[in-house]
């Protein structure tokens, strides 16, 4: 089957088999920042957006992408480098490898919330598995970002 899906910015039209899953999708286009965890959709490290919303793409298959815009970490660059530091800040990124689906979820919680409390936070990044800390770096990366901006005076969206 055919479909045609925006990853990133890029317009790609591409024959599929009707079983692909999204993450394999992406990831067949280079986009490695998106994961494969648990293929439960309990762990959160597949996470991307589709039409700026999060989504678990071990749950999703390609076929049901088309015609949506697709967005990986490796397409929010610009937008996560900054935020990125203030989680490294912390010693939140021990091993790294939660750290792309932590990092789509709070942008998306940024563009959503932009004065979230700690239990909004925590909410938001429910569905991400990190074996390596007990979250308390990632929730204080996150309050430090917000800090920041707010000073500056900038809106997360």
């Amino acid at each position: 089957m055919q479909i045609t899906i925006t990853l990133n910015g890029k317009k790609i039209t591409e024959d599929i088999r009707p079983d692909l899953l999204l993450i394999d999708f992406v990831r067949s286009h280079g986009c490695y920042s998106v994961k494969r965890g648990c293929e439960t959709s309990n762990c959160g490290l597949c996470t991307v957006f589709m039409d700026g919303k999060p989504v678990l793409s071990c749950s999703v298959l390609a076929a049901r992408a088309a015609g949506h815009q697709i967005d990986t970490l490796e397409g929010l660059q610009e937008e996560a480098e900054e935020f990125g530091a203030f989680i490294a800040d912390q010693g939140a990124e021990q091993c790294g490898f939660c750290n792309p689906g932590m990092v789509m979820n709070a942008i998306a919680l940024f563009r959503e919330n932009e004065d979230p409390t700690d239990d909004e936070i925590k909410e938001f990044l429910a569905g991400n598995l990190c074996r390596c800390s007990g979250y308390e770096g990632q929730l204080r990366g996150i309050k430090e970002f917000l800090s920041y901006r707010k000073k500056r005076g900038e809106s997360c969206e």
